[in-house]
């Protein structure tokens, strides 16, 4: 630990202890209290207050999470779980031992349980998984002055607010209303009247991913998760909404560099080692793949050495066209903006973009070449060769991920070794043949 955690550590004392929740952040807490051992840990937890606690619960990451729970008491634990939103207890809970959980799920009261145990009951990946029922729901045929009589009641223990939803007399769905809105009616206003009817729902099923997906397209902050009766079952909220974004985003980055998104830095040796080799091994296959293209040209390059400088300089310029293709085409599809049979546009867009890129990078390097080799045939060829791998590239770039989509595979997880397979492969080809056809010329 720094000097400055060290001194920031030392102002946490029960004299102190209301200064020192007002001047210090719970996240900047956390990560020092990341690097204290279990009985130092225990102290200094014992003299925070429950509110300043649970914001730091709340904060920490499922490691560092499971690690302040076991090291709190029982008692604690289930009052702190008692200030808590039930979908983040059952985050908590979901990393847990099976024994633990059924243990503080039975000291909770009966209607925390069932909420508890309904949320535990759906995959963590979606809808249901990511809601929270702290919600605040009013009868469509009450009154706004019933109605802020009711918030006053419920919104202490209420996550979201900003935004009441409108229930039947059966519990259905059946509207929204903005707090402001809610402030600008007469007292005597019945919600029906006011309320928007046009609410965007998803049922607890619905992967989470598909639950952001309907946030930025319609630009809402929260989402109701309804059952087949459109029955209110809990909502997802913006903070939840954030967090998959950014999950996902992280998902994508890793699979397109070959690596396991559940792997960590902190990870063993050998669960790391387990976790790369497969895509590492699968890598070696298509990298023979090559080698097995260039050793078809085996003569022609031993008649002309400068040729093995040249074509690395044309597969690499053509994967970095297909990257530059791939990248924007996994954000559509993430977007939901692009599908196989989007419109032609868009392909011929990129493969437009990958002749013109290719003219002139061919241009740039086969003057370079001219420079070092002055063969004008080696340039010509290099030129030529460049634009069908920037175009080759452009195209597998494109249609390899969408193609992967629509076989229901992770269009992040595999495009990258096709996509290098197919620009290595057809650009040693494509080269190696064209200075094959002019090798009196070269020599």
């Amino acid at each position: 630990m720094d000097l400055q955690g060290e001194t920031i550590l030392n102002e946490l004392t029960v004299s102190r202890v209301k200064h020192f929740c007002q001047v210090y952040h719970p996240a900047d807490v956390l990560d020092i209290f990341e690097n204290l051992e279990d009985n130092q840990l225990i102290e200094k937890m014992a003299i925070l207050p429950d509110d300043y606690l649970i914001e730091m619960i709340e904060l920490a990451e499922e490691d560092s999470q499971s690690r302040l729970i076991k090291l709190l008491s029982v008692e604690r634990v289930s009052h702190l779980f008692m200030e808590m939103s039930p979908d983040i207890i059952v985050d908590i809970l979901g990393n847990l031992p099976v024994g633990t959980r059924k243990h503080y799920v039975k000291l909770m009261t009966q209607s925390d349980q069932a909420d508890i145990r309904q949320l535990l009951s759906y995959d963590p990946e979606s809808a249901g998984g990511i809601m929270t029922t702290d919600f605040i729901s009013l009868k469509d045929y009450w009154t706004v002055d019933k109605a802020f009589n009711k918030i006053r009641e419920i919104s202490p223990n209420s996550e979201v607010i900003d935004t009441l939803f409108i229930t039947s007399n059966h519990n259905r769905l059946v509207g929204y209303l903005p707090m402001r809105d809610l402030f600008r009616a007469d007292l005597q206003t019945i919600l029906a009247d006011i309320m928007n009817r046009q609410v965007i729902t998803v049922e607890p099923q619905i992967d989470q991913e598909e639950v952001a997906k309907l946030s930025l397209k319609y630009d809402i902050n929260v989402i109701p998760v309804v059952n087949p009766r459109h029955v209110l079952l809990g909502i997802v909220t913006a903070d939840d909404i954030l967090d998959v974004l950014n999950e996902e985003h992280q998902e994508d980055m890793l699979r397109m560099s070959g690596v396991n998104e559940e792997e960590d830095l902190d990870d063993s040796f050998w669960s790391s080692l387990s976790k790369r080799l497969p895509w590492l091994t699968i890598n070696l296959l298509t990298a023979f793949l090559a080698s097995f293209v260039v050793g078809l040209f085996e003569s022609t390059i031993s008649q002309v050495a400068s040729l093995a400088a040249a074509m690395t300089i044309i597969t690499g310029m053509g994967g970095n066209s297909a990257s530059q293709t791939l990248a924007l085409v996994i954000q559509g599809i993430a977007l939901d903006k692009i599908d196989i049979h989007s419109d032609r546009k868009y392909i011929l867009k990129e493969l437009a973009i990958g002749i013109v890129n290719g003219l002139i990078i061919g241009l740039m390097a086969g003057g370079v070449l001219y420079i070092s080799y002055h063969n004008v045939y080696l340039s010509l060829i290099v030129v030529l060769a460049m634009i069908f791998n920037l175009f080759n590239g452009a195209f597998f770039g494109y249609y390899v991920p969408l193609v992967l989509k629509k076989m229901k595979l992770d269009p992040a997880l595999a495009s990258s070794i096709f996509i290098t397979t197919a620009t290595d492969v057809l650009g040693f080809f494509v080269f190696l043949s064209l200075a094959n056809l002019v090798l009196p010329l070269l020599q």
